[in-house]
């Protein structure tokens, strides 16, 4: 009877995390999502805790009460701007913490002397790999966004795949000698040593431009580690769940790929946002094309226009934008012209980055447009304005095969009757190419600080 009550519960909770996850779907019933998934793993957990005869709850309020605290600290202090890096944290503590339960249960056999039997040796062994990829992957993903330690730029060396693969199998020979020996638990921490390089090793080649699906691809491998320690404590609700995360993970990595009209190993193992060779330089792209905007002439240009659509991007998050972003929306609105915004899928650096921060400064969330949509009617825009967006933007794109970004699908911002950019210097994006849209003849350069630049706009305008 009392197996019956606890599988009816994690029943129950699955079909919350299952319910919650399609209230994420929308942000109109994002919240009611989250509330729903946490409701689900508070009664995971408290099955769990009654299920598993804890001997002492005092360690464990411990650690629940730690936990809160630093959550409560992280959420009301990080910015919306550090939610990439706090995703790639949180990822990174998932990989971790099913490392450290795989661990301690098979220590717990050994001691024990329980029959580990090929089920819990190999979920073990899996759990070891995945998971300590997945901590350290996450914390390289950290220090690139966060520009510490490491830039975002890529780092490359000679015979860096051979080395991976190298890596790789001696991990998997490790897991198969931990299967044949289960009595010998130092190996499955070499197991987990050699794996925590593999995971160094598999992210610091990847640059910034490309953390958007790392993000996610690490999500699914927290996932596929949790789900390997779920059949090694023969819990089927964190089989369950870490099976969701992982599809849905995996899933994510695949549509913002396609977005990108690149695969998922060419933004793995290609190094994008290096060293580019060949193609014409900055130089050669804009002397003598650049031209130049102020506040003022910006306002004129705006005056009377009918449509207007605004490309966010990451220099939109840095600068912390959003809020201008409102201001020039809503008095744009106010004079009769329809104000949208185009959002690349792989814009800012994680998913849906752009879409948290807009919805954070209270825009209306069907003035968010996809891509296609946006241009299917970017010929008919008067004024396109891109914000802190470069590579997303970028016509190159189409015109030269053996760019980086070649074949990736953009914001075709250079089909407006007028383009105007604000960024603060001619710098290139992530993928480290000139952009010939600043050169362009219907596009003028608005230097500055994006939200400085938006603010003194917003005045230009209502002077005007």
């Amino acid at each position: 009877m009392r197996e019956a009550i606890i599988n009816l519960a994690y029943l129950l909770a699955s079909v919350l995390f299952i319910f919650g996850l399609k209230d994420l779907s929308h942000p109109r019933t994002a919240v009611r999502g989250n509330l729903v998934g946490a409701f689900g793993m508070l009664i995971a957990i408290v099955v769990t805790l009654f299920d598993r005869n804890i001997l002492s709850f005092e360690m464990i309020i411990v650690g629940l009460v730690v936990g809160a605290a630093i959550g409560a600290v992280l959420a009301t202090k990080i910015q919306m701007t550090g939610m990439p890096q706090m995703v790639a944290l949180l990822n990174g503590f998932g990989g971790g913490a099913s490392v450290l339960v795989a661990g301690a249960a098979l220590l717990e056999a050994n001691i024990t002397g329980q029959d580990t039997g090929s089920q819990m040796t190999i979920s073990t062994a899996a759990s070891g790999i995945i998971g300590a990829v997945t901590f350290w992957g996450s914390l390289v993903a950290f220090a690139k966004l966060q520009e510490v330690v490491i830039g975002s730029k890529p780092v490359l060396f000679r015979a860096q795949h051979l080395i991976n693969a190298l890596f790789l199998v001696i991990s998997i020979g490790l897991g198969v000698w931990l299967v044949l020996e289960p009595s010998n638990v130092n190996v499955y921490w070499y197991l987990t040593v050699v794996a925590s390089v593999l995971g160094v090793l598999l992210v610091i080649p990847i640059g910034g431009a490309d953390m958007p699906v790392v993000i996610a691809l690490l999500n699914s491998y927290s996932g596929l580690a949790a789900t390997a320690t779920g059949f090694v404590l023969n819990n089927s609700v964190l089989i369950i769940s870490g099976s969701l995360v992982g599809a849905s993970g995996i899933i994510l990595s695949q549509i913002m790929c396609k977005a990108m009209n690149r695969s998922l190993a060419n933004v793995m193992f290609a190094g994008v946002g290096g060293a580019v060779e060949g193609g014409p330089s900055a130089d050669e792209i804009y002397a003598g094309k650049i031209k130049a905007t102020t506040a003022e002439e910006f306002a004129m240009i705006l005056d009377g226009v009918s449509r207007v659509v605004i490309v966010p991007g990451y220099g939109m998050a840095v600068a912390q934008a959003q809020h201008a972003v409102r201001d020039l929306y809503n008095l744009l609105e106010s004079r009769g012209t329809t104000v949208e915004f185009a959002i690349h899928p792989v814009a800012g650096r994680m998913p849906g980055h752009m879409n948290v921060l807009l919805a954070e400064a209270n825009i209306p969330y069907d003035k968010l447009k996809e891509m296609d949509e946006a241009n299917s009617m970017m010929e008919q825009t008067d004024v396109a304005i891109v914000l802190g967006a470069n590579d997303v933007v970028n016509p190159i794109a189409r015109t030269d095969p053996k760019s980086p970004i070649a074949g990736m699908p953009i914001i075709d911002v250079d089909k407006a009757r007028t383009c105007v950019v604000i960024k603060r210097s001619l710098s290139p994006g992530f993928a480290g190419i000139p952009n010939p849209l600043f050169a362009a003849d219907n596009t003028l350069m608005y230097f500055g600080d994006g939200k400085k630049a938006i603010v003194d706009l917003v005045a230009a305008l209502k002077e005007s």
